[in-house]
């Protein structure tokens, strides 16, 4: 994840003061442990300045409205009680070339600065401090005890002090080439570590893509480079710091990441703001998608082995029954055969009734024929209340399994992270799973008690323009099958197969054709956990004939007058190109 370094740091707090200074506090949320949001109200507009302290992600920007979620973090309310009404006038570096911003707060614009909020874009070590107009410390989003740093503890109620000084050389326009060549090269190295270690305010991306709009190769030693080379190299250092100086920036999206001075650009930004916010947004979503997937199947796979093996015991136990009738033909026997038995026999051969078989039957010793026979009576007995006893436990079980399969394969449909909506539908799966107590809840206290149906589903047209939905997850399913279809629908699922509940979208007096039918059961097909056959069979009927059995698990339904066709997965992929 490419860090916020010093130019881009600079070119977002010159655009924010050029179009959103000054402006009235309206509202402080704080969207999770990392994140806060700045209700902003100019005479022209209102925003949220979004302000993260995350480890890898630490960034300010114009971003989203919040979610209208309880906000329940101590921090983001003391905020609140400082700075609601106030005006936001200034926001600046405190330094040359360090990553703090100092954002001023006061009654009106023009007066003197009642509260400053301390903006730290330093990697791990990122913060947000907030001060009184002595500099004192009133709250941190993370505060720093003497036993975790003696250097710069960072407390309620002790003065504000900046972080240590930067200690490499502070580059600058009026330097000559000859004397920033000799600082470049005076240890050989690589051009980029070089760098990197001459001058402070550079970082890895920056430097990266300096070298490489330069024509050379960053892990290319300074003792190559030719005099051209030296030459290109420093055009581009004085294009950089040019930008700087003149807060002249071209914001756009490269191959790597992202760039403010309008290197390598595939694809321009609108401004740095909307550049800032969609590129963190993204990364963050992608690696907490990440994470959940991993940590939902693992989950899933630890509970469905457990399953599998209580239904593999249960099998057995019942398999064990079956031989309730045979234990009860040898008591049978050997009461009938009394007069055969002799003291101390460990084993009896007796003919079977009714084909006269030889039948071997294992004795105690120790105990007489009408014993044994009782014995053998009690155990079939025994048996049968078994049977009787497991077979509940078992559907119960096969139950849980075919539910838990369901939501497996809702997950492994969502295989990448492409757009918010993929996030959205896996954190539904583990609200699901929490809602049915697979998962402890990590948010005890802080979730809304009112949940929103989701609606995000994938949708499709057939050849006939008919728009195709198909659930991402069990929720969805419900959703679609029991509130959002209509009479004139048509329902599509694989057969006994776990997948997507599929919903073909109807007008009244329409009739889709042969081909809008295929279309629709290819994607149920592709969107079941048969993707990988060649042909799915996929029933499909009116929703009125689908229905939920009494008491059942999300995504469980029973259909009935249902019509069978070939679904081909492999051939869902045409439709896939042509997503609403």
């Amino acid at each position: 994840m490419q860090p916020v370094d010093f130019t881009t740091l600079t070119a977002a707090c010159h655009e924010i003061s050029a179009s959103w200074l000054p402006a009235r506090i309206e509202q402080v949320y704080q969207c999770d442990r990392y994140t806060i949001t700045l209700g902003l109200r100019t005479l022209k507009q209102r925003g949220w300045l979004e302000i993260s302290w995350h480890p890898q992600a630490a960034h300010l920007c114009l971003g989203d409205p919040p979610p209208r979620t309880p906000d329940t973090f101590t921090f983001s309310q003391q905020l609140l009680h400082q700075l609601n009404g106030l005006a936001l006038v200034s926001c600046t570096c405190i330094a040359p070339w360090e990553r703090v911003v100092d954002f001023q707060f006061t009654r009106r614009p023009g007066e003197p600065a009642l509260w400053h909020l301390y903006v730290e874009i330093m990697g791990k070590y990122s913060n947000v401090i907030l001060t009184d107009s002595a500099n004192q410390i009133v709250t941190a989003a993370h505060q720093v005890s003497p036993q975790k740093s003696s250097v710069r503890p960072i407390q309620t109620g002790q003065p504000y002090e900046p972080p240590p000084a930067l200690t490499a050389a502070v580059p600058t326009l009026s330097e000559s080439q000859q004397r920033w060549q000799e600082r470049v090269s005076l240890v050989p190295g690589t051009v980029k570590r070089c760098l990197l270690k001459s001058y402070r305010g550079l970082s890895p991306a920056l430097v990266q893509s300096m070298v490489q709009v330069a024509e050379l190769d960053p892990e290319q030693s300074t003792d190559t480079l030719n005099p051209v080379d030296w030459q290109r190299l420093f055009y581009r250092w004085q294009e950089w710091l040019q930008a700087l100086d003149k807060s002249q920036f071209q914001p756009g999206w490269t191959v790597e990441g992202y760039t403010v001075l309008g290197w390598k650009v595939v694809e321009p930004a609108k401004n740095i703001q909307e550049l800032l916010n969609r590129y963190y947004k993204d990364q963050l979503n992608q690696q907490e998608f990440s994470q959940l997937r991993h940590q939902l199947s693992q989950k899933l796979n630890n509970i469905l082995a457990k399953l599998r093996l209580k239904a593999r015991t249960f099998e057995e136990r019942l398999q064990q029954s079956d031989r309730a009738d045979e234990y009860r033909q040898q008591a049978d026997l050997l009461m009938a055969y009394l007069q055969d038995w002799q003291p101390g026999m460990k084993l009896i051969t007796l003919p079977d009734f009714h084909s006269s078989k030889p039948v071997a039957i294992a004795l105690d010793p120790e105990k007489n024929a009408v014993q044994n026979a009782q014995n053998l009576y009690k155990r079939a007995a025994k048996l049968k209340r078994a049977r009787s006893a497991v077979e509940p436990l078992l559907a119960e079980v096969q139950v849980e399994i075919e539910y838990l399969e369901q939501v497996e394969a809702a997950i492994s449909q969502i295989d990448k992270y492409q757009t918010s909506e993929d996030l959205e539908a896996l954190k539904e799966i583990r609200e699901e799973l929490i809602q049915q107590r697979y998962l402890e809840d990590p948010e005890h206290g802080r979730r809304s008690s009112s949940a929103v149906s989701s609606t995000n589903f994938h949708r499709y047209l057939t050849p006939g323009g008919f728009e195709v939905l198909i659930g991402r997850n069990n929720q969805q399913n419900d959703q679609l099958t029991f509130r959002l279809a209509g009479d004139y629908d048509l329902w599509f699922h694989a057969q006994e197969i776990p997948g997507s509940h599929v919903l073909m979208r109807l007008e009244p007096g329409a009739a889709p054709d042969e081909a809008d039918l295929q279309c629709a059961a290819d994607l149920a097909a592709y969107y079941s956990r048969s993707r990988q056959s060649e042909q799915v069979p996929i029933v499909y009927t009116k929703p009125k004939q689908v229905y939920k059995p009494k008491g059942a698990k999300p995504g469980i339904a029973l259909y009935k007058q249902e019509r069978i066709v070939w679904g081909q997965p492999q051939q869902a992929n045409q439709y896939l190109r042509q997503a609403v």
